[in-house]
């Protein structure tokens, strides 16, 4: 039987008209009378004979034509069905859609620069400072938005004061529109990217109760989007994260008796991406040569840690640099004790609980990580990073540590 099943497209489709017509049947067993059942039965059995004796192709399309005149005799129809059918399709693949963006792969951009250079965040050039630069059209400007840039242009309307910058309005996950009030009338902005943690008005260089003319360039704006990538959930349900790899966490529970502006305190609704750098049980310091000690044995480019590479392939002659791998950076390093309050200095050290991580990110200049606010729960790991989709740039696929 199942050789014939390979060998003759009749039995194949004998097969699949079978199997279909027994699914209509058992949706409407409660609602066909008694003779309904025994016919659709009989029509069901005698082609299910004829498959398993192996009959010719012409008794199989003899049955099979028995079994589709029962069905429209007996069977039910199902009004609108062309709507019923696609709106089967469509529940399927959103289905399909949802469990693989759960179980596999989660799309995540990255909003903010603490992985630079490595993985970046939304970036901005302020052409209005920029003497003659121009917004490209053309095949120049879809160049562009391959490579993740767009542009922002707002001209004045009319005379008058800057007056507010309003919050942009979003639709789900898209900012649809933003609005910005000169001279008590509003002026729209539409499709804003998303500026992570920084605004338009920052951005654009925007000051309250500046005077406009009408004509006059409000908003000139070149924005380069975060990277966007896919989230790989499968592999950390066979093994656990090792040291180095780039993970995506929430924020829950992570210092939760914490107010907005205390030392330490995150968002509890937030999804970060870091690279780890602690294990549970591990005692952590940051050198003032910029490297990691774990246990007091000193993290460098070792072929043990190749995740770290470029992270310390920074000159040691030079000073950290914004989005430059630079190492990492306690308190004193950094110049800065807030960006690093666990790790004020080189001898400052930190123990990690059982299933305790700790993160950082490349861009330890600019990076709000452990060092603030101390370590995690292994559990709220969701994935790590997998492949870069979006822009079409030197980051693209995975060609990233």
């Amino acid at each position: 039987m199942i050789l014939n099943w390979f060998m003759s497209k009749t039995v194949r489709q004998a097969t699949a008209m079978r199997k279909h017509v027994w699914k209509l049947l058992q949706a409407q067993r409660d609602l066909l009378s008694s003779p309904a059942l025994a016919a659709m039965e009989a029509a069901l059995g005698a082609l299910q004979a004829k498959i398993a004796a192996g009959a010719d192709a012409g008794k199989l399309r003899l049955e099979m034509e028995q079994l589709e005149f029962a069905a429209n005799q007996w069977l039910k129809p199902y009004p609108h069905a062309a709507w019923r059918e696609n709106v089967e399709v469509l529940l399927v693949a959103l289905a399909v859609a949802m469990g693989i963006r759960t179980f596999i792969l989660q799309p995540f951009k990255i909003p903010t620069g603490s992985m630079q250079p490595t993985l970046w965040g939304v970036t901005s050039e302020n052409l209005m400072t920029q003497a003659g630069a121009k917004i490209p059209t053309g095949v120049d400007r879809i160049r562009d938005w391959l490579a993740g840039a767009s542009y922002l242009h707002l001209v004045a309307a009319r005379d008058g004061k800057l007056e507010a910058v309003a919050e942009p309005w979003r639709v789900l996950i898209f900012n649809v529109s933003q609005r910005v009030k000169l001279g008590g009338g509003w002026q729209t902005l539409w499709f804003p990217p998303d500026y992570g943690a920084y605004g338009l008005a920052q951005r654009a260089g925007l000051q309250i109760g500046t005077d406009y003319r009408k004509g006059q360039e409000i908003v000139k704006l070149r924005v380069n989007c975060g990277d966007h990538l896919f989230v790989n959930r499968l592999t950390y349900n066979f093994r656990h994260p090792t040291r180095g790899e780039i993970v995506v966490f929430e924020t829950a529970g992570i210092n939760p008796e914490k107010m907005p502006g205390e030392a330490g305190y995150i968002a509890q609704d937030q999804y970060y991406i870091k690279r780890l750098v602690g294990l549970g049980g591990e005692t952590l310091q940051i050198g003032d040569d910029r490297h990691l000690r774990i246990n007091g044995q000193r993290l460098d480019r070792a072929s043990d840690y190749p995740h770290f590479a470029e992270v310390y392939g920074f000159n040691p002659n030079q000073p950290p640099r914004e989005s430059h791998y630079s190492g990492h950076l306690n308190g004193v390093v950094a110049g800065r004790f807030d960006l690093a309050p666990l790790f004020r200095d080189g001898e400052a050290r930190q123990t990690l609980g059982p299933n305790r991580y700790m993160v950082m990110g490349d861009n330890t200049l600019n990076s709000y990580d452990s060092r603030a606010w101390g370590s995690y729960p292994r559990n709220n790991v969701i994935g790590k990073s997998s492949f870069v989709y979006w822009p079409i740039s030197s980051r693209f696929g995975y060609g990233y540590h």
